[in-house]
């Protein structure tokens, strides 16, 4: 096995870039998809919640893995990613449309945005995650590496509470009743959790078989945890 020594390098194997481009994934398309609200068994929710806890699966592999410094270039790759596909969507609405073409408004109501969701996306986005990969990689070197369950749960469970919070606070504070808002925050919460203990078994399975076929399994006993260091 590897610790520290392997992040070293600048290479990148086959399986690491298929866990990122996992994680990204999943990113762009929660935030695409989110518009839509779902009742399911009277739990309203953005339709992005069936797909966005699968990026803090990707996260908890990439640190329990690759270790924090390697997770962190990836979230701000998530992160310029997103950015990047904003300009694209905002070009795209505010090209002018062929006259042939009916559907403008519609594609303005889908893929439209506010400053003000886009601010809460973002700063909970990366505040939810840094929190995931900080507390996983803390947890990681303080069991030894034992008990992989209680960081990959509870990593995700404080990291999603805090990207549920700040996302809800920063986009419908002032604008939606209290109680509703509290009612939104704790949902999210409690379904994003739910689903990280559900499959816990393939995260058990996934990181597993990665240490195995790497050869790694890295500990952040000298990493900077700074998440705007990033050229560690």
């Amino acid at each position: 096995m590897q610790y520290d020594t392997q992040l070293s390098s600048n290479k990148y194997s086959g399986w690491f870039i298929a866990i990122t481009a996992g994680f990204i994934t999943c990113l762009l398309t929660a935030n695409i998809i989110s518009i839509k609200m779902v009742d399911i068994f009277g739990l309203v929710m953005p339709v992005g919640t069936i797909i966005f806890p699968v990026s803090y699966i990707f996260g908890d592999v990439l640190t329990e893995v690759y270790g924090f410094r390697k997770a962190r270039r990836v979230i701000w790759l998530g992160f310029a990613c997103n950015i990047l596909m904003v300009v694209a969507i905002w070009t795209a609405i505010h090209l002018p449309a062929a006259g042939f073409w009916g559907g403008q408004s519609a594609y303005e109501q889908i893929l439209g945005f506010t400053p003000r969701l886009l601010l809460a996306s973002f700063v909970a986005y990366l505040i939810g995650e840094f929190t995931n990969s900080y507390i996983l990689a803390k947890m990681k070197i303080a069991t030894k590496g034992k008990l992989l369950w209680t960081r990959t749960i509870g990593s995700t469970v404080i990291g999603e509470g805090l990207d549920s919070l700040v996302f809800i606070a920063i986009a419908f504070w002032g604008s939606v009743p209290l109680p509703i808002l509290f009612s939104a925050m704790t949902t999210q919460w409690l379904v994003k959790s739910a689903y990280e203990i559900l499959v816990t078994p393939v995260t058990y399975m996934v990181i597993n078989f990665l240490k195995r076929v790497e050869g790694i399994d890295t500990y952040d006993t000298n990493t900077q945890f700074n998440p705007f260091h990033i050229t560690e």
